[in-house]
């Protein structure tokens, strides 16, 4: 059972998804990555391309426990026109199970809603995007069951709190210490 799922668009901050694949997959939990292209070949922002795991029309996430969206431009923005990937955050918050996003892709979650009464971070200069949420300038906000973070450069915090938040503060801890994070 595949615990974690990260999407992929054309146009991701390559930094922001891999180093979450990387850590969470570090620390033992089951990660895919997921097109919501029409390939599996996505070219991320910075030209990099990279081999998706499974096309959108593939997935079942019915159990899975974090779902999270990369940054970057125009990446972010395929999310937020993806319908199916909408319904699916939706269900996903609606039924209390985590999801996740860092930088531009938040605002992604406030354009559904699912911000409403929680506090949130994102890109500087896109927090009037976060729809309902109270935003503060954290590196990282987990407010109930959705994580936010604010870009590139807090990509390793992120990772390192949905690794503490699917299993524990130690496991994160011993992670950090082995990719000498400060």
């Amino acid at each position: 059972m595949t615990e974690v799922y990260v999407f992929l668009a054309d146009g991701f901050e390559e930094i922001e998804g891999l180093t979450v694949v990387d850590l969470l997959r570090r620390a033992g939990i089951e990660v895919q990555t997921v097109s919501i292209m029409e390939s599996t070949v996505i070219r991320g922002s910075h030209g990099i391309e990279v081999k998706a795991d499974l096309l959108f029309d593939e997935l079942d996430a019915k159990s899975a426990q974090l779902l999270v969206l990369p940054g970057g431009m125009p990446g972010t923005t395929h999310l937020a026109e993806h319908e199916e990937l909408a319904k699916l955050l939706k269900e996903q918050s609606a039924a209390g199970r985590k999801i996740a996003a860092i930088c531009a892709a938040p605002t992604v979650f406030g354009g559904l809603g699912l911000l409403e009464g929680r506090t949130a971070v994102c890109y500087p200069g896109l927090e009037e995007k976060l729809t309902g949420a109270n935003v503060t300038g954290n590196p990282v906000e987990v407010s109930e069951n959705v994580t936010t973070s604010r870009g590139m450069g807090t990509a390793i915090p992120f990772g390192l709190s949905l690794v503490a938040q699917l299993r524990g503060k130690d496991t994160a801890d011993k992670l950090a210490k082995s990719i000498v994070f400060a």
